[in-house]
């Protein structure tokens, strides 16, 4: 089966879908409509029909989703079936809160290796996770076979330590720190910038209250 190309935005939105349909099943709801998902999940539920269309006949007209068949379905897509391992690089401030989050709410992935350069924690466990000199990064992730990895190591070191992570074979890396890494065409990045998020949410307080812009402009409209 070819592989479904959607929107990046789409993409962004399907763990989103995938954790209110767990709720949905834990309580034991059979059905949902979108109007329902909208509602729960603050997306319009045309956007969330299109979202599904990309992905074939997902419901029924009149119908709505059966939702142990979505949550199914969003399970193997989002690869839920199976256990992804992460490695932590850089356990500051921001990577130990990590360590100790360690994605509590999903099952799928795991931080299994962290890497320092402080001496006081290199060679030790922290949060249940293991703690290696950044001397044997390249190493230990070869053997433990591991591809994404979190960064939140200093600016200055960023570029240099994505280097070694590239050479090291890693296809995904998950960018914590403010500046914008290179790495070659087979790499993808996802930058999380806390600092410009923050800074995004205060200009939209400052210009639009409580609004969002779209649901601002889609009332004057």
């Amino acid at each position: 089966m070819a592989e479904t190309k959607i929107p990046k935005a789409t993409a962004k939105r399907l763990p989103i879908y995938y954790r209110y349909l767990n709720i949905l099943f834990n309580a034991g709801k059979q059905r949902v409509s979108s109007t329902e998902l909208s509602e729960a999940v603050q997306v319009d539920s045309a956007t969330i029909r299109r979202d599904f269309s990309y992905f074939g006949a997902l419901g029924k007209r009149g119908y709505g989703y059966d939702v142990e068949n979505l949550l199914n379905f969003f399970k193997k897509t989002l690869n839920q079936d199976r256990l992804t391992n992460v490695a932590l690089i850089g356990v500051g401030n921001l990577g130990h809160a990590l360590l100790n989050y360690n994605f509590q709410q999903t099952n799928s992935v795991r931080i299994s290796a962290a890497f320092d350069i402080n001496k006081d924690i290199a060679n030790t466990i922290q949060s249940g996770v293991p703690v290696y000199p950044m001397a044997e990064m390249k190493k230990q992730l070869q053997v433990q076979q591991i591809n994404v990895a979190i960064l939140t190591v200093p600016i200055e070191d960023a570029q240099k330590v994505t280097d070694e992570l590239v050479s090291a074979g890693v296809k995904g890396v998950m960018n914590f720190t403010p500046i914008r890494i290179s790495v070659p065409s087979t790499v993808r990045v996802q930058n999380v910038d806390l600092a410009n998020e923050l800074q995004t949410l205060i200009y939209f307080l400052d210009h639009y209250g409580s609004e969002t812009p779209e649901t601002k402009n889609s009332t004057q409209a």
